[in-house]
């Protein structure tokens, strides 16, 4: 079955126009998601709108509302929601252009895929392409969708272009917020040469594909067992990481870098208390040779 396209229209730079379609980059398909049963008769819950004090209601007696202040609401019907939607547009215009790494990774929501809607738009399409690969730059705009205004951003990727979704300025929250009481110090040299070191060593192209989720592959065997137990409970063993020891030791930070760059499991200083107690009894020999 064809991928539905979920936009089509075009996109323009100044006079140019180029007719476009766009797809999600993305699949919900990997998740696992559980319905609630009623074990008693294996069918599934149903949910019932209820009013506190009040019990069950109609569907039709329910409107949207906006609560200003703790049990204070403002009540809206559709008719005044749909006034002040945006009317759909086939049109996304560029209106500016920032370098690649300008916009903070917080604002990027979710991708799709740009792709030419026919064979006169592939010229235009390419040109667009290699014209922001060669200035590293990324297009912004908004797109009215569905009654909303969304700010997008369009960057080169391979051979096609990707919009991407971005939060608006007051979806995000400040990381000073968070980040106020952690220390501002300069870290010690050797620590931070370790460090590179060990990161230079772990570097490597990203392959998505290298990576699973372990839970969701866990939750599907332990699925496809208890299908075959036939309602018998089935457990799956899984692996916990081990612990790791916390040390407030500057040495011990050094002693486990190191052992991470030399690829040890043992940190060198432990190994280094162990020596002595090896060598002790050569120590001895001389003196039993002079008795």
């Amino acid at each position: 079955m064809a991928a539905r396209a979920y936009w089509k229209g075009q996109i323009r730079l100044a006079l140019v126009s180029i007719p476009v379609e766009i797809y999600s980059a993305t699949k919900s398909g990997a998740a696992v998601t559980f319905r609630q049963i009623h074990e008693p008769s294996g069918k599934p819950v149903k949910y019932e709108k209820v009013v506190p004090g009040i019990g069950a209601i109609d569907h039709d007696d329910i409107v949207k509302g906006f609560e200003l202040s703790k049990g204070n609401y403002v009540l809206l019907d559709e008719e005044e929601i749909e006034a002040v939607k945006l009317e759909s547009k086939r049109t996304l215009e560029l209106v500016q252009f920032v370098d690649t790494d300008a916009i903070d990774v917080l604002y990027y929501t979710k991708p799709y895929y740009v792709v030419p809607a026919d064979e006169l738009a592939e010229e235009a399409y390419i040109v667009l392409r290699e014209a922001l690969k060669r200035t590293k730059k990324v297009g912004l705009g908004q797109l009215a969708l569905r009654g909303q205004e969304q700010l997008v951003a369009l960057r080169p990727c391979g051979r096609g272009l990707v919009l991407e979704v971005l939060r608006y300025a007051d979806e995000v929250n400040k990381a000073a917020n968070y980040f106020r009481d952690v220390g501002n110090a300069r870290p010690d040299g050797d620590l931070l040469d370790l460090a590179e070191t060990l990161i230079g060593k772990k570097s490597g192209k990203f392959d998505a594909s290298d990576y699973h989720n372990h839970y969701v592959d866990a939750l599907k065997r332990v699925i496809a067992k208890k299908a075959k137990a036939k309602g018998k409970r089935v457990l799956e063993d899984v692996e916990e990481p081990a612990e790791v020891s916390r040390g407030s030791n500057v040495i011990d930070l050094m002693a486990a870098l190191k052992a991470s760059v030399d690829g040890k499991k043992k940190a060198p200083a432990a190994e280094e208390k162990k020596t002595p107690a090896r060598k002790a009894p050569a120590k001895k020999a001389p003196a039993r040779k002079r008795a």
